[in-house]
């Protein structure tokens, strides 16, 4: 078993253990942080990453900005929600359950005009642990929802990690996969190794096959062969931030693969939780763009491999329009097709 990927140790005093990701697959290494500095730069820095996954960090990481505040007026605390609030924000700006998150304990908090300061930071806390259960509960939901599409002796290819280590528990994308393998099917993962962190040969494989699951990790490039083989016979990843049209962003490299399905005619889907949608947006090229920094591309694990003065363009995410995308698995309903008048509909 996979310990859960983030949860709150403790009472209102306590602290936020999660997973180290980036010390993964070669330690499983559980650390505990106890101030928003910390759980900023373990965002940041992909300690815990995977959009609902970042959620939870962000709604907790508020908890531990604002438990230790002196005031006692109601106003003056609210305002420091406020500006903590915006600067965790800025730590992943493509994920949208991180703002999403972070709203859900700003409106909780502005709406409650009878509580003390002292009950405000209780009510925080008790939030973001509602947040990262119902994240859990959502992700199951999600895998019921998908289950259909897993047959027997199915070839499924996946890229970058939408499993447990993404969200709070079981995953996204993989959701449906872990509940076929409960079930007793028999299908087999082809993980993209997800250039230039490999979150799917580090994290991907090493929790499908912890799970006992086939799993087979390829290079990026190998996926559009594998199609003209006919070795895949679906695609399903996870989303970071899907506009209300359908286009959706995901990790740099899901673009290409969309569109090497649909050349091949192979159906390729999205797991996310309602959250990942942002109905504010009419359509992906709305959708901010996180920047890496150059140096995970030409030395990302300590050994440079490009040229020191070369230039180096890295964005984290590249975004699928609606059309190419055969559903949208939700734990509201599978979206099918994907179009604003389906998702408004599913939405509401």
């Amino acid at each position: 078993m996979i310990p859960r990927t983030i949860e709150w140790i403790g009472n209102l005093e306590g602290c936020v253990q999660l997973i180290d990701q980036t010390l993964l697959p070669g330690r499983l290494e559980l650390v505990q942080i106890s101030d928003l500095k910390s759980l900023f730069e373990a965002i940041r820095c992909l300690k815990v990453r995977g959009a609902p996954a970042i959620g939870i960090a962000g709604a907790m990481g508020l908890v531990l900005a604002l438990r230790d505040a002196q005031t006692q007026d109601r106003e003056e605390f609210l305002k420091l929600l406020d500006t903590q609030a915006d600067y965790l924000a800025c730590a992943r700006p493509t994920a949208v359950n991180l703002t999403w998150a972070l709203e859900r304990l700003r409106n909780v908090a502005h709406r409650q005009t009878g509580l003390s300061v002292a009950d405000l930071k209780r009510m925080l806390l008790a939030e973001a642990k509602a947040i990262r259960d119902e994240d859990a509960a959502t992700c199951r939901t999600i895998g019921q929802n998908g289950l259909a599409l897993i047959k027997p002796g199915a070839r499924i290819l996946t890229h970058c990690n939408a499993g447990s280590l993404a969200t709070a528990e079981y995953g996204t994308a993989l959701a449906p996969l872990y509940l076929a393998h409960e079930k007793g099917i028999d299908f087999t993962v082809y993980v993209d190794e997800t250039r230039p962190l490999l979150q799917g040969s580090r994290l991907t494989a090493w929790e499908l096959g912890r799970a006992g699951i086939e799993v087979t990790v390829i290079c990026d490039s190998v996926a559009g062969h594998l199609m003209s083989l006919g070795r895949i016979d679906l695609v399903i990843t996870g989303a970071d931030r899907i506009a209300a049209n359908g286009d959706a962003a995901n990790k740099i490299g899901t673009y290409s693969l969309a569109r090497l399905a649909r050349d091949h005619g192979i159906a390729f889907y999205i797991a996310a939780p309602a959250s990942t949608f942002d109905l504010s947006i009419a359509d992906g090229s709305q959708i901010p763009i996180e920047q890496r920094a150059a140096e995970e591309v030409t030395e990302g694990f300590g050994r440079r491999t490009a040229p020191a003065d070369v230039k180096v363009y890295s964005p984290a995410f590249d975004v699928t329009p609606a059309e190419f995308i055969t559903a949208i698995i939700t734990e509201l309903g599978v979206i099918e097709p994907v179009n604003a008048e389906t998702i408004a509909r599913v939405m509401r």
